[in-house]
């Protein structure tokens, strides 16, 4: 049964990637007169139909795993990275029929199936549920979390494709640099995935005995050359190599070195398409989105956020305080899980006060949905990876 669902999963990865084709077709490609003399391309329902057939099966893969595993697909990295992948374009499968526009649709498909390549970098072998995680919340708690985060990610594809449309990349400034800055992240995931396929294709692996924060000897195994090591690490494998530097005991150092190799890696691909190019990477993204109505993407993903807000706040605080009371008898600690929970609802608070009661539309409001969105990233990487809490089990 695992392996049929990680087949539907394959299979959605695939029906994505011809979503994002067609959508790149219906924008580039030509446009064909019909009896009336009215110009179509009817690529954009194909990507729509192809993204439509891609939910289904994620979707599918979602229930075949959870009945193989026996509780809801959602307890670890890679199981709930990829539930957000799949939460994002059901947002999308939702939203276009309104709207009709292709270029979210070319903007939103590669990001889900970025998402979904991440997850797959991580462990993906089901495993016991720690008894933390033995409870019907799991499945209420972070599915509705997973959704809200969903359609905020549709409110971040909207704010990015508004800002590669309207800010000046024939000149130096601040707001460039920026959006160069979330280019460069993008393709530092693109790099990651692929050195994290080559490594594992050579079936690499460090292992260490190190302290851990409790004081006790433990093993921990790199699956990338290492270039920092865990707090007082011996190396004790065959592969690998003294790194150059150690961690403190409270961070975990096999994370780290990941992100390292991944910010490497990413300064390579991005090095090489600025010299390649010869421009910034959202000035060659420019010219394709040039026809796009700046007002319609900025209503989009002000409407994604209003929808998504109140979701997110339900899954990450409401329900999370409740199943925190159940677990370990307080609504509140102060993890660094649940920190940056209450200040992805305080950012997200921000902007909507900001947009109905200040006006804060346009750039501004773009510039918002971005950064909302990296804060919900760097708290599902950063902070589930590297910093220890009682969330570390994600």
């Amino acid at each position: 049964m695992l392996e049929f669902s990680s087949t539907l999963l394959y299979i959605a990865f695939g029906l994505y990637l011809a979503a994002t084709i067609l959508f790149a077709v219906s924008i580039t490609g030509r446009k064909f007169k019909n009896k009336s003399g009215e110009e179509r391309n009817k690529a954009g329902l194909f990507g729509y139909i192809s993204a439509a057939l891609a939910l289904i099966f994620a979707i599918s893969y979602f229930i075949t795993r959870w009945l193989a595993v026996g509780y809801a697909p959602v307890s670890n990295m890679f199981e709930y990275t990829t539930v957000l992948g799949i939460t994002m374009s059901l947002a999308f499968v939702i939203i276009y029929p309104i709207y009709k526009n292709n270029y979210l649709g070319l903007f939103t498909m590669p990001i889900v199936m970025l998402i979904i390549a991440y997850a797959s970098m991580f462990p993906g072998e089901a495993q016991p549920l720690i008894p933390a995680l033995q409870s019907n919340w799991l499945f209420i708690h972070v599915i509705t979390t997973a959704i809200g985060q969903g359609i905020l990610a549709i409110g971040f594809a909207a704010g990015l494709l508004y800002l590669v449309r309207m800010i000046d990349f024939t000149k130096a400034s601040r707001k460039v640099k920026s959006i160069e800055f979330i280019m460069f992240g993008l393709l530092a995931t693109i790099a990651y995935i692929f050195i994290g396929i080559g490594f594992g294709a050579a079936d690499y692996t460090a292992t260490f005995n190190y302290v851990d924060e409790t004081g006790e000897s433990a093993e921990v195994n790199y699956v990338l050359p290492p270039l920092v090591g865990p707090n007082e690490g011996e190396l004790i494998s065959e592969q690998g190599f003294d790194p150059v530097l150690s961690m403190p005991e409270y961070i975990r150092s096999d994370d780290v070195n990941t992100v390292l190799w991944s910010i490497i890696g990413g300064l390579i691909l991005y090095s090489g398409m600025r010299l390649g190019f010869r421009k910034p990477i959202g000035g060659v993204l420019q010219p394709i989105v040039r026809k796009v109505n700046p007002q319609t993407v900025d209503e989009i993903s002000y409407r994604a956020i209003a929808i998504g807000f109140p979701v997110f706040t339900l899954g990450g605080l409401i329900f999370a305080m409740i199943w925190a009371q159940i677990a370990w008898t307080r609504f509140w600690g102060w993890d660094p899980k649940e920190v940056w929970a209450l200040i992805t609802f305080l950012f997200y608070a921000v902007y909507l006060h900001l947009r109905l009661s200040r006006g804060w539309q346009g750039e501004k409001s773009a510039w918002l949905c971005v950064i909302g969105f990296a804060i919900i990233m760097f708290n599902l990487i950063f902070v589930n990876l590297i910093i220890a809490g009682l969330h570390s089990y994600a």
